[in-house]
């Protein structure tokens, strides 16, 4: 049609929009109009009910509620296009609310799954060994993100205070803190690491170059594969997982959003309903009567 051919035009040329939101554009407005054709209507018949019905044949064609939530933003900003340039005189889907999305709480380890881990990466034999276990320690003891994690030197680190500077979002200064033990491996690491004195950041590749993101989430998978713990390690879990038991050791959520380097307290929020899950786990392991079937 035309005015999707005009209107991506719009959006490349005096938007800027990248070449992924195009493609995205594209895909949104062509099923919409696919959907159209189909039930023999135009873009210009389009009413509140006709999306209503489109996107309830969406989700269940199986759509996620998220992928409507973009076909919603897409068509409403196509049809503000539409309205301005005098093809149709409104826009129906100012009155179409987007489908609440799923709340994803964030994943987060129980401390008998930390310490098999910590444990069983210890007893492996080969010579990155020492390296992995300051990583996947560190990430849990100070709950900094991997991008952070990556870009640690060496006169960042207060060895006889156990804190680190770090810059996260925004280049946005803070400073965390690591536990003795992390302190201990830590400097073992530094220790057995010969070719950390040519470089000032903490943690190399084995070719000895800078560690970067991506770099660390496949060390994360290796360390699954050589200790056959499998936990669908990821960076984010480990720092979901730092937050996680500060919160339940009685931390307030105030500080743990220090430490975390979050901008609102609402996003540090999240992580009181991951306590509530640790603490029906609990429950349900612990209590006598919990694991009768019958009982409620």
């Amino acid at each position: 049609m035309n005015e999707i051919s005009s209107f991506l035009d719009y959006i490349r040329l005096e938007l800027s929009y990248s070449d992924k939101t195009l493609d995205s554009y594209k895909q949104d407005l062509k099923s919409f109009e696919d959907y159209l054709k189909s039930v023999g209507e135009t873009f210009e018949s389009v009413n509140p009910q006709i999306i209503r019905t489109y996107l309830s044949k969406q989700l269940v064609e199986g759509k996620t509620k998220v992928t409507c939530c973009r076909r919603i933003s897409a068509l409403r900003h196509f049809y503000s296009y539409l309205v301005k340039n005098k093809k149709v005189k409104t826009n129906p889907f100012l009155l179409i609310g987007a489908p609440k999305k799923e709340i994803r709480y964030p994943e987060a380890l129980y401390l008998e799954q930390i310490e098999e881990l910590f444990e069983k990466n210890r007893q492996r034999e080969d010579k990155l060994k020492n390296r992995d276990q300051a990583i996947i320690e560190l990430l849990y003891a100070s709950g900094v993100r991997v991008s952070e994690l990556t870009e640690i030197k060496m006169n960042e680190i207060d060895f006889k205070n156990r804190t680190i500077r770090v810059f996260g979002k925004g280049r946005k200064e803070r400073m965390v803190m690591f536990s003795k033990s992390c302190q201990n491996t830590l400097l073992e690491y530094l220790d057995n690491s010969k070719e950390r004195q040519f470089s000032d950041y903490l943690f190399l590749n084995a070719q000895g170059n800078k560690l970067t993101p991506r770099g660390v989430e496949y060390i994360l998978k290796e360390i699954e594969n050589k200790t056959g713990v499998y936990l669908g390690l990821h960076p984010h879990m480990l720092r979901h997982t730092f937050a996680t038991h500060l919160l339940e050791g009685g931390a307030d959520l105030r500080v743990i959003q220090e430490l975390l380097g979050h901008e609102s307290i609402n996003t540090t929020q999240i992580y009181t309903h991951v306590t509530e899950e640790a603490m029906k786990h609990q429950f349900n392991m612990s209590h006598p009567r919990a694991k009768k079937p019958g009982n409620s």
